[in-house]
């Protein structure tokens, strides 16, 4: 039984500080109430949240519960027979004393802090956070903010510190920024002055100099003091792609809308057949095999009688690329997920063209000689953590001739969106923390990734944020549970635009939870029964779909979901080679590759993704 204490932490000095809720239970999520000194009632929706570590003073989070200011922290405890499971906490005040000042960790607003919040203000971005004070300890867990009603504060829980970069609570080890006070101060274009500092198709750069119009936000440092490439969001970017203009925006290729949530080829909702996206990231080995095989077992059929598919993101390391082939065998599409799948999860939002390049065209090089996939469709691309990387990531895609990203995350909308390509803007806000949205046109499709609802009943309960990945919305404890939450999002498309339907997991989080896997079947195979107009599609027949739409009666017999139907035969090998390699790039560490191909010299890695020594 999992043990979860709310910690509601108040202003330094105040006499409530550190009162304590527990609730115990499990199997569904609960909500405790507990009463602060002083009656203020707070009440905590918990949720168990597995393999992911919290960061549970998120300013973020923070803001969705529209508590910051009273509540300044929340804190966690769990047994230790838990086995790793972690609480996330909405919070949502029940009565909350608005007039007394003494519960808020905020400035009070009379003449003389007037001037010192000026003073400690002056330089400061909205909503960003910073220190008054550095060093360990209690310095480099507190963080205040400016705001228009004042400075408001939070302290991170023990255990984390704030990340100054992030811009978010974490453990201590992973902060390395204590004796920072502020994010860096980046030096700014002079792109609006009331005169003109340049002619015409010219900009000025932080210093002055005027340089190409074009040269801004490109992803290379082209003024001498990099402020080209300081501010280049999708509202200042002087490159940024136009709105959708549907005259302009035509199939095959382009396809766009001002919201991003009509249908392509105007058809009536109800003569839409829906498409259900499943997806899986990371290796395919050992671990995950006997999974995919129970899910697509082959007697799994889609109205026109194919059988369902999948899209597997695949990364390097641990995967079996004999199975690989299999699964394309069978038509399922296989797409890449880099090869690395570096842990820092800032270098996705920050890697140059290059590093893109090495990572994603590297893992397509990997798979098409390792899984023997000679016919280019791996065209899919989705980066680890869901960090978008920007221009410079989909500059990659275009020169490497990717069809498609689904690593874009849109908010929890009614009714969801439609994919679309980047020609033009995207048709929602950058979604997540600090992520890097592209900014500029680039002709690459967006396979966005609608956020889920992860409410038990809408109709009834309280706001909570989305979650993009299935094994990310962490309040589904049981299979009854899971039921629930997958026919009320199948019903959030089915029932309004019939945008696709993307279920996303990692394999473990279904193998590991029988009773989530029990439960996902027998909605797959319910689904299946009752509807003739539900179709399991792989990522590109989406794809083809949207640039050619058809009705639900042509969709049964549309060529490009009829390839591959029904795939029998025999795999290409019974028994792999399993070749123990090493690699120059990683130095000390011997690794398996199973491939039905002969073994490599080397172990393919980012320099010499062949293995042959030399690319």
């Amino acid at each position: 039984m999992a043990f979860f204490v709310v910690r509601v932490k108040s202003a330094p000095g105040d006499a409530g500080d550190s009162q304590l809720m527990s609730a115990k239970g499990v199997g569904s999520s609960r909500s405790t109430v507990g009463e602060r000194a002083g009656g203020e009632q707070i009440e905590a929706t918990i949720y168990s949240h597995r393999g992911r570590a919290p960061t549970c003073c998120d300013p973020v989070m923070a803001r969705y519960a529209r508590v910051a200011p009273l509540l300044a922290c929340f804190f966690f405890a769990c047994e230790a027979n838990d086995f790793g499971d972690r609480a996330v906490v909405f919070p949502v005040p029940l009565q909350a004393a608005a007039n007394n000042g003494a519960h808020r960790w905020r400035r009070q607003a009379d003449a003389k802090s007037e001037d010192q919040n000026s003073e400690i203000c002056k330089d400061k971005d909205a909503s960003e956070w910073f220190r008054l004070e550095i060093g360990e300890g209690d310095a480099c867990r507190s963080v205040i903010q400016c705001t228009a009603s004042g400075i408001e504060g939070i302290k991170c829980p023990p255990g984390l510190y704030f990340d100054i970069e992030k811009q978010t609570c974490d453990w201590k080890d992973a902060v390395r920024n204590c004796k920072v006070k502020s994010k860096e101060r980046k030096v700014k274009p002079l792109l609006y002055t009331e005169e003109p500092l340049c002619q015409d198709g010219l900009l000025a750069c932080g210093d002055g100099i005027c340089i190409e119009h074009g040269l801004f936000c490109n992803g290379e440092l082209d003024c001498n003091d990099g402020s080209d490439e300081n501010s280049c969001d999708i509202n200042n970017d002087p490159n940024s792609a136009p709105p959708c203009d549907t005259s302009q925006c035509t199939s095959p290729d382009c396809f766009c809308s001002e919201d991003g949530t009509v249908i392509p080829g105007d058809l009536p909702a109800k003569n839409v057949p829906q498409m259900i996206t499943i997806t899986f990231d990371d290796a395919i080995n050992n671990n995950n095999i006997d999974l995919y095989k129970e899910i697509f077992n082959g007697k799994r059929k889609n109205p026109n009688g194919c059988d369902i598919k999948a899209t597997y993101f695949i990364s390097h390391k641990y995967t079996n690329y004999s199975a690989v082939q299999e699964t394309h065998r069978k038509g399922h599409e296989i797409a890449v997920h880099s090869i690395t799948h570096n842990d820092d999860e800032r270098f996705w939002s920050n890697a140059s063209v290059d590093d893109w390049g090495k990572e994603m065209a590297g893992m397509r090089v990997i798979i098409e000689k390792f899984a023997n996939i000679t016919d280019n469709s791996v065209v899919g691309v989705r980066a680890p953590y869901l960090r978008v990387g920007g221009n410079r990531q989909f500059t990659m895609m275009e020169e490497q001739a990717f069809l498609y990203d689904s690593t874009i995350t849109a908010p929890l909308s009614n009714p969801p969106l439609w994919p679309y390509t980047l020609y033009y803007r995207m048709p929602h806000r950058c979604h997540g923390n600090l992520q890097n949205c592209p900014t500029r046109s680039h002709a690459v499709w967006e396979m966005v990734m609608n956020e889920l609802d992860r409410r038990e009943d809408p109709s009834n309960d309280e706001y909570l944020p989305g979650c993009a990945m299935v094994d990310s919305c962490s309040n589904i404890l049981s299979g009854d549970q899971f039921y629930n939450f997958l026919n009320h999002n199948f019903d959030r498309h089915y029932d309004q635009n019939r945008a696709p339907l993307g279920l996303y997991f990692h394999a473990a989080w279904l193998k590991n939870n029988p009773e989530f896997l029990e439960a996902f079947l027998y909605w797959i195979d319910e689904i299946l029964q009752t509807h003739d107009d539900v179709y399991f599609v792989t990522m590109t027949q989406v794809i083809q779909w949207i640039q050619n739409p058809r009705s639900i009666s042509e969709s049964k017999n549309f060529d490009p979901w009829l390839e591959k139907c029904s795939v029998e035969g025999i795999p290409a090998c019974w028994v792999p080679h399993s070749c123990k390699l090493n690699s120059k790039e990683l130095q000390g560490e011997t690794i398996n590759l199973q491939t039905c191909l002969r073994c490599p010299a080397n172990y393919p890695w980012l320099n010499d993704p062949t293995g042959e020594g030399h690319y």
